[in-house]
């Protein structure tokens, strides 16, 4: 019950009962009021700023799971970047070279995914760093795997034809064994006619005018006839990127675009063009350059014999043509 207040009064020297009005007492109730909402809107400000609500808790709680389950899945991909590292290589330095394909280019394997504005969307977050680094990884790999399935079903094929390929890829002499002597490899030698060292880009094997000379390999004649200074010449196309080329020739016995088979005579030793002495300059050629012929002889020497014709190849001495 609320006490009674008094004021004195001091005309009438007494005391007088003090009487609230309407209007005091709603001013009085609009200050509690204005107080309590004062103090409720502190109350609530520490609240929110010092102090987390249970759902606000499970949410952060939530929130560092969320985080570190994504630490885990970038781990884990880069563990399978690894893995398709070591993919690619085994795939460029042992399948591919198996069968005589090309490595695939790093910057094919590399290439990026996407535009810049790729990940645009994923930034402004808390966690947009680690977020968009998965992003970027889960990219790379999807591009990588892509390129690679590409290389398998490549090199399913050339498996598939393996046999067919290896027929077509040079492996013997051009003349028979014991036949004739290697006199000038691949490097470079002093032409006798020429008088000055120069590439010589094959090999020159010496025999009697007339000895017959073999296609190395399967394939289509690319051309018969007059070669400037190979004089009488023949080129095979073998296909895989191989072509090789017989020199010097006394006689063609093929036409352009006759198929021959690894072993079929294809002309006769000669001294045509620019030549010495009766010989075969034979050339192989891998993807229109030119590499040492000596390296395909394997079909016809020992591992001993083939030691002594390299040693052969390998001398610097005075060429044929």
């Amino acid at each position: 019950m609320p006490k009674t207040k008094y004021i004195y009064n001091p005309r009438l020297l007494s005391y007088e009962k003090l009487t609230a009005t309407t209007k005091t007492r709603f001013l009085k109730f609009l200050s509690f009021m204005a107080s309590g909402l004062v103090f409720a809107a502190i109350v609530i400000f520490i609240a929110f700023s010092f102090f987390d609500s249970p759902k606000e808790r499970m949410q952060k709680r939530e929130n560092e799971q969320y985080k570190l389950q994504l630490q885990i899945m970038n781990d884990r991909l880069d563990n399978i970047l690894v893995l398709i590292d070591d993919m690619q290589d085994r795939d460029d330095n042992i399948y591919r070279v198996i069968f005589e394909a090309e490595p695939i280019q790093s910057s094919v394997r590399k290439a990026g995914y996407g535009g810049i504005d790729r990940y645009a969307k994923l930034d402004g977050y808390k966690n947009s760093e680690i977020i968009i680094e998965t992003a970027k990884k889960i990219d790379r790999i999807t591009s990588q795997l892509y390129v690679q399935s590409k290389s398998f079903d490549e090199v399913f094929e050339l498996a598939k034809n393996k046999e067919k390929m290896m027929v077509c890829i040079p492996a013997i002499q051009p003349i028979e064994k014991g036949k004739g002597r290697i006199v000038s490899g691949f490097g470079m030698r002093f032409h006798p006619i020429l008088k000055y060292r120069r590439m010589h880009t094959g090999i020159d094997i010496s025999a009697p005018r007339g000895t017959p000379i073999y296609a190395t390999a399967n394939g289509v004649i690319k051309s018969a006839g007059w070669k400037g200074t190979y004089g009488k010449a023949v080129v095979i196309d073998h296909g895989y990127g191989y072509q090789t080329l017989y020199g010097h020739m006394n006689e063609i016995i093929v036409k352009r675009n006759k198929k021959v088979k690894r072993g079929e005579i294809i002309g006769y030793i000669g001294s045509s063009g620019l030549s010495k002495a009766p010989h075969i300059h034979y050339e192989v050629i891998k993807n229109n350059k030119k590499i040492n012929p000596v390296n395909f002889f394997y079909n016809d020497f020992t591992p001993a014999e083939f030691e002594k014709v390299l040693e052969l190849a390998s001398r610097d001495n005075q060429v044929l043509s």
